[in-house]
């Protein structure tokens, strides 16, 4: 495996270059992408604002709630709770 800087890794990935020799390929993991089917229940007026925003963006409610969830956890990740009181301050705003 080649060694490179953060800045030049980007450069060559925004450039579409091979950066495959920059990958530790005996170390990488796949995620877990199979599916798997999680019921919610929502109250009446939230289903309501999603169907609205669904339609607006031309996209299924289901669709919408994945794209959400998912960008709400890409937002998250990197921001990780260092005490109780934050986590709970998040569940709260649920």
């Amino acid at each position: 495996m080649k060694k490179t800087k953060a800045k030049e890794f980007d450069k060559k990935f925004d450039n579409n270059e091979d950066v495959s020799g920059f990958m530790d390929w005996e170390n990488a993991k796949k995620l877990d992408d199979s599916q798997m089917r999680v019921s919610v229940d929502f109250p009446r007026w939230m289903v309501h604002s999603l169907d609205k925003e669904a339609t607006y963006l031309g996209l299924s409610r289901q669709a919408l709630i994945k794209l959400s969830v998912a960008d709400h956890i890409r937002q998250q990740q990197y921001s990780v709770p260092t005490s109780k009181q934050q986590v709970q301050h998040r569940l709260q705003i649920i």
